[in-house]
């Protein structure tokens, strides 16, 4: 039994948005599925951190999620900026009981279990320039909180955190989730969203006692990253 990570899979089986014409993204698919086969097994479990389709509503999205619901391990979707699917938490959980989706959770207000590690998390969202950004910004925050809040609650010492935008980049720090992670004192955060060049200025380095990893599919080469 293992817990590792994987973001932005940006799969795209319901709708016509190959990722293929992006540099290093040629066959991700096949890509990603060999991986994953080589290297999960159907005890372990993975956490998907964000932009895990590019369907846009969830029915769209239905091929994506068998897709995934075949491959080995249990997988936790965190919400990314690009998923734009996602529902309220009881209509998602309803959707995959309807359509026979066994090996997926959802990320959002609240927490899992892996070990003694509770895993907590949410979107996160671009450092605000404008007032509509800060709504969505300490709203993400108050999400990530009440992730965090019921792990604490329910006794849990070590907490790993998922979040889709990173907290902390080349030339910026989002204070108030980085506090927030150290006021709980999270141990890990991995991250996604970051692509491309700007992969080389990612943050992949122990800050403040927090230990930060991009798990991007480019950036992994589309193999899910071992955690603990």
């Amino acid at each position: 039994m293992a817990l590792y990570a994987i973001g932005d899979t940006h799969l795209s089986f319901g709708c016509d948005k190959p990722m293929d014409v992006f540099d290093g993204w040629f066959d991700y698919v096949s890509r990603l599925s060999s991986e994953w086969h080589k290297n999960i097994l159907a005890s372990d479990t993975v956490v998907i951190v964000g932009d895990f389709s590019w369907a846009m509503n969830i029915d769209e999205a239905l091929e994506d999620f068998k897709f995934i619901d075949s491959l080995p391990g249990k997988k936790i979707l965190v919400k990314g900026n690009h998923d734009y699917w996602w529902g309220s938490l009881k209509k998602m959980r309803e959707w995959l009981n309807d359509n026979s989706i066994e090996t997926v959770s959802f990320l959002h207000n609240n927490f899992f279990v892996y070990e003694d590690i509770a895993i907590c998390g949410t979107r996160g969202w671009i450092t605000p320039e404008n007032d509509a950004d800060l709504k969505v910004y300490n709203r993400e925050l108050n999400r990530l909180k009440l992730s965090l809040d019921s792990a604490k609650k329910s006794g849990f010492e070590r907490i790993f955190s998922f979040i889709h935008y990173p907290p902390i980049y080349l030339n910026y720090r989002q204070e108030e989730f980085i506090e927030l992670l150290k006021q709980y004192n999270v141990e890990r955060c991995y991250y996604g969203h970051v692509h491309g060049k700007s992969i080389n200025y990612s943050v992949n380095t122990v800050v403040e006692d927090i230990k930060f990893k991009l798990v991007s599919a480019d950036y992994l080469n589309f193999s899910p990253l071992f955690v603990y």
